[in-house]
């Protein structure tokens, strides 16, 4: 068995990037040596270098029997002998298979495994300029490999023997690179035993998840947890170390919004604060150092942060000399879309949009009006030009400090969200009808021109859009119909519908054919269809309930073959007496008693609690009778039952395990 390790050594990946790459990596080489074998396989990286290492792999792939058909013995002699030539074989050594057509040729032969090394040093190239991101580069002149940052060095050893291989005139070898500053000058001569010490010897930690432990540990109390802060600085970094410094407190009058947003997203400092959440004069940076002993690099970043700070608080007072209200004329200079007019022509739509939506939901059409109107007036404002992250918050923090009400400003506030499908939703309803008005102005416009995702290409953020209007209603359970603000676009129902599906999925949990039977059903508002589809996941374990669906999908294939167009009820006094009399007699009471409840999981316990009954009707009951009447009004029954209960869901969609109608 044997070892193998492989360092692509580049310049800085940007940090987002590195994680798909690795598990392009990671997917391209276990697909190509699978016939290795290998007890682990697994890949890490810091900024400089993607790494994976495979253990216990297989010195040669088994050897694999190859089979080879050739013409059929009909062909004749000549046919015969080129194929063995083809083969470089004579005819004599070919053997003869039968199939379906007749006796033809074959050549079998056993093709000898390939050794690791030679798979290796054959393939290895290839996956690694196969990894993909979303942009890549020349550096050995146009037409040459492309990469996302020049390659500058290559691991490649399988035990202690070097993999020959190359890469833009880059040979594998078995030298690394320390770190670009605290590291040795000269080249590192390693192995795959002593490659992680030598490398933490020259201040660089390999592994990611130890990256990540060391900022943790050095990050010191009271800092706000930030998730996603914290992985951009361990793929930010070789050897990390974090270092708290101050600033002074007379910048914390800002809001807190702005100043975290300055620290987050332009310094990447973690915010400090109180046991009540408000800021202290304190943050915490990670620099790709040991250490700042003389406390250099803290009076740098903290004068940094200081001149960041100041050009906040220049725009925010500036930003103040002219109101909101007085912003709504200079959105007509701001372009919304090429094809799709100013941000003033879409803040009126919105406004239109936003007061229908307001009627239907009871929210204060004032607000809803006013924060329509302002919403997008922070565009034009210093604060949000330098700080884009901030706007919709700028907006609603102006339309506070400038008297519009908190009403007004919280929703101006929360119009952008959810922005992910982990995001919160808009804190009050007004700030929801704002921003389902927005997100569905920007859908209904840009599919109008057929701007519409294709694929993984998605310019205008619509599935964003999209998600974030399924979310606001199913989470808020609001009780909007969707359709009626989609429907006459086309292509955007089917479009949304698809978002309420992963929605249902992936937020929700619920089963693939639960969701198709909910929606085959259609809907009015998601707040009904979600109630609809968690009384199917909850009533779905019953004894009763996954039989009657197969039984559902029965009925409908009946109906179906006997292209039974009808809808009237069936003739009680066509009912044969026994099994179809009782159907009839308990479909009729489980109709009454599911009407009378409006909880959805009674219905359908009501629906389960006909198994039985459909059960002992298929055992003795002919449907295809051969008198007319009594055959059509037996289809008239089971179309009755079909069509009553299919307003819940089409229980045919259920997938069932082995049960019998």
């Amino acid at each position: 068995m044997a070892d193998f390790l492989l360092e692509i050594g580049v310049e800085e990946i940007p940090d987002w990037m590195i994680e798909p790459a690795l598990a392009d990596l990671r997917g391209g080489f276990a697909a190509a040596f699978q016939a290795f074998g290998g007890s682990a396989l697994w890949t890490d990286a810091t900024p400089r270098r993607l790494v994976l290492q495979a253990k216990d792999l297989v010195p040669q792939a088994p050897d694999v029997e190859s089979v080879v058909q050739g013409p059929y013995l009909s062909a004749g002699e000549k046919a015969a002998e080129g194929f063995a030539r083809k083969q470089n074989t004579s005819v004599d050594k070919l053997a003869k298979a039968q199939d379906a057509k007749g006796e033809r040729y074959v050549f079998a032969q056993l093709v000898k495994g390939q050794t690791a090394l030679h798979a290796l040093s054959e393939k290895l190239a290839e996956i690694v300029t196969d990894i993909h991101f979303p942009k890549t580069m020349y550096w050995t002149g146009k037409g040459g490999v492309k990469f996302i940052r020049p390659i500058r060095w290559i691991v490649a050893l399988l035990d202690d023997q070097i993999v020959p291989f190359e890469i833009a005139g880059v040979k594998a070898g078995n030298t690394t690179r320390g770190h670009r500053v605290l590291g040795a000058k000269t080249p590192l001569l390693v192995g795959i035993s002593n490659y992680v010490k030598v490398l933490r010897d020259n201040y660089v930690i390999v592994s990611a998840e130890e990256r990540k432990a060391r900022i943790e540990a050095g990050l010191g109390p009271n800092v706000q947890k930030d998730e996603e802060l914290l992985k951009t600085l361990v793929y930010l970094t070789e050897f990390p170390t974090p270092i708290r410094g101050s600033f002074d407190p007379s910048y914390l009058e800002l809001p807190a919004e702005i100043l975290s947003t300055v620290m987050r997203h332009h310094q990447r400092y973690f915010s400090v604060v109180k046991g009540d959440g408000s800021l202290m004069p304190e943050f915490v940076a990670v620099t790709n150092t040991d250490g700042d002993p003389e406390g250099l690099i803290r009076q740098g970043n903290e004068r940094v942060l200081r001149a960041r700070f100041n050009d906040a608080r220049f725009f925010w007072e500036v930003d103040q000399h002219k109101k909101l209200r007085e912003r709504v004329a200079d959105l007509e200079k701001v372009t919304f879309q090429a094809k799709l007019g100013s941000y003033k022509d879409k803040t009126e739509r919105v406004r239109k949009l936003a007061k229908e939506i307001a009627e239907a939901l009871g929210a204060d059409e004032h607000t809803v009006d006013k924060a329509a109107l302002l919403a997008k007036t922070d565009l034009t404002t210093d604060m949000v030009k330098e700080f884009t992250e901030l706007q919709g918050v700028v907006g609603g923090l102006y339309a506070k400090a400038q008297g519009e009400g908190d009403g007004v400003g919280t929703a101006i506030y929360d119009h952008y969200q959810p922005v992910s499908m982990d995001g919160l939703i808009p804190r009050t309803l007004e700030g929801q009808v704002v921003s389902i008005a927005d997100k569905l102005d920007t859908l209904r416009e840009c599919f109008r021109v057929e701007m519409i995702p294709t694929g993984s290409k998605d310019p205008f953020a619509l599935r964003r859009a999209a998600q974030g209007v399924v979310k606001i209603l199913f989470e808020a359970k609001l009780p909007l119909a969707l359709k009626k603000y989609v429907s006459d676009v086309p292509l955007l129902l089917p479009f949304m519908q698809e978002r309420i599906e992963f929605y249902l999925k992936e937020a929700r949990g619920y089963a693939y054919d639960e969701i198709n039977a909910v929606m085959a059903a259609g809907f009015s508002t998601l707040q009904d269809l979600a109630e609809r589809t968690e009384a199917i996941h909850a009533v779905r374990p019953t004894d009763n309930f996954e039989p009657l669906a197969a039984s559902f999908k029965r009925i409908k294939n009946i109906l179906k073959q006997s292209q039974f167009a009808g809808d009237r009820p069936p003739a009680p006094a066509l009912l044969a007496p026994g099994p179809e009399q009782e159907l009839y007699l308990a479909f009729e009471k489980v109709r009454a008693s599911a009407q009378a409840t409006a909880i959805y999981r009674e219905k359908l316990e009501q629906i389960a609690s006909l198994r039985p009954h459909v059960d002992l009707f298929f055992d003795k009951i002919l449907v295809n009778d051969p008198d007319p009447a009594i055959r059509e009004n037996r289809l008239a029954l089971l179309n009755s039952l079909l069509t009553e209960f299919s307003t819940i869901a089409d229980f045919s969609e259920i997938v069932t395990q082995g049960v019998g109608a």
